[in-house]
């Protein structure tokens, strides 16, 4: 049987500043699944992985990135949700996530100059610095230094996407400012080199966050929840820094943000999958969890922790260290079952084999694509196989992308999205 901590803490309910409550403390944090389908839209496949982790006995799903901007993907199995993507296919999967009674907040994202070379499109940065990666640099699209109405435009895309997800049947938002991605970009002193408003000090460099944030809540509902997810540290030295996140959570709590989950790292340094290059943190269970009990000692708003969670001791000891939210990916995609699991007393189903290549980058391509061929399993409804070897793993997963790649372009450059991009977004695509 669980322990008494177990239920009283794991799975009491958690109310938020908008009045929005969590049904347990439990969270599916968000994925990069790369199931979209034609049109860049939710289809069968992520409703039916949605439904089962609907069914999971989590108290809050969080999609993986939905983008605001249909020129700029983190890859080329992206959602889009913009001003002119249909809603329905976005209600079917909003529905599908809540039947069983989760919470369904949608991650919303722009990669900035996280871009891959091979992909149309934009790739933008709040300067021209690239993604630093060692050999692998290469694998990534030159940046171009966003102008001040394209980054207005952004602020808007963001809000309209958030509108748009209310509209469709979501809880709330989870705004990306984390990874190393967009946001995560211009909060960075080692990629945010503007010195215009945008850049500079930290207030500078909070602005676009802060100005979607701002937006967000303007245009939807006060019970609607808006959450940020932020890096705790980029774990680079000299770039964002846990006293800049305390600091930036400050900037929210004012704005009435309702939850902050912390994270960390980027594609030059992925802590997020316990691998910093600095080696600060332990590739261990809870590994931003002494950043995060730090920051939850003074933070206004209550706090997710993500980051290497599989046990329900783990989850408890995270919970005690007045962390309001457990977030687990990995773990769900393993054993979809395992907030279910942990009522019952019990662990997770399986583990998946260890990446321990020594090429850091190429490792945490291949662990990635080891979670993303369970999600695709659970998709095609299958149960997971942990035991799939990464380097099978990540050969499935670069088909799966050569073929979203193909399809990606071709709606790009449909005479569709000709006629609903707009003219600055136009004269910047590569």
């Amino acid at each position: 049987m669980p322990s008494a901590s177990a239920q009283d803490g794991l799975f009491s309910p958690v109310q938020l500043r908008s009045g929005s409550v969590l049904p347990n403390r439990i969270a599916k944090a968000a994925m990069e699944e790369g199931l979209a389908g034609q049109g860049q839209l939710p289809d069968e496949r992520s409703i039916a992985l949605y439904r089962r982790w609907g069914a999971s006995g989590a108290g809050l799903l969080i999609t993986g990135n939905v983008m605001v901007h249909a020129e700029a993907l983190t890859g080329p199995g992206g959602i889009v949700l913009d001003a002119d993507s249909p809603l329905e296919p976005f209600a079917a999967w909003a529905w599908a996530g809540k039947a069983a009674g989760a919470a369904m907040w949608m991650q919303i994202s722009h990669p900035g100059r996280q871009v891959q070379a091979n992909m149309p499109g934009v790739a933008w940065g709040p300067s021209d610095i690239a993604v630093d990666v060692g050999r692998h640099s290469k694998r990534f699209a030159k940046p171009v230094a966003m102008t001040v109405d394209q980054i207005r435009e952004t602020i808007d895309r963001f809000a309209i996407t958030a509108e748009r997800a209310e509209l469709a049947g979501f809880d709330g938002v989870e705004i990306h400012a984390a990874h190393g991605y967009l946001l995560s970009q211009f909060l960075s002193p080692l990629v945010n080199n503007r010195i215009d408003e945008w850049g500079g000090s930290l207030e500078n460099r909070a602005r676009l966050l802060t100005e979607i944030v701002r937006a967000t809540r303007s245009v939807v509902s006060p019970e609607f929840a808006v959450a940020v997810k932020l890096n705790s540290a980029d774990f680079q030295r000299g770039g964002f820094d846990a006293d800049d996140a305390h600091q930036v959570i400050g900037m929210l709590a004012a704005l009435g943000v309702d939850l902050v989950e912390v994270s960390g790292g980027s594609y030059e340094s992925p802590a997020m999958s316990g691998r910093p290059t600095d080696g600060r943190t332990a590739a261990r269970e809870a590994y931003f969890l002494e950043l995060a009990a730090n920051l939850a000692k003074s933070s206004p708003i209550p706090l997710m922790l993500t980051g290497g969670i599989t046990r329900s001791d783990t989850a408890e000891h995270v919970l005690a260290e007045k962390v309001a939210v457990i977030g687990m990916g990995t773990a769900l995609a393993v054993t979809p079952d395992l907030p279910n699991r942990w009522r019952e007393g019990l662990g997770a189903a399986g583990t998946l084999k260890p990446v321990n290549w020594s090429d850091k980058p190429l490792a945490s391509l291949a662990q990635m694509a080891q979670v993303r061929y369970q999600m695709r399993r659970m998709a095609a409804g299958k149960e997971p196989a942990p035991g799939i070897r990464p380097t099978l793993a990540l050969i499935a997963d670069q088909r799966a992308k050569a073929r979203a790649l193909r399809h990606y372009s071709r709606w790009l450059t449909s005479e569709q999205r000709e006629q609903t991009t707009t003219p600055t977004a136009r004269a910047a695509v590569r």
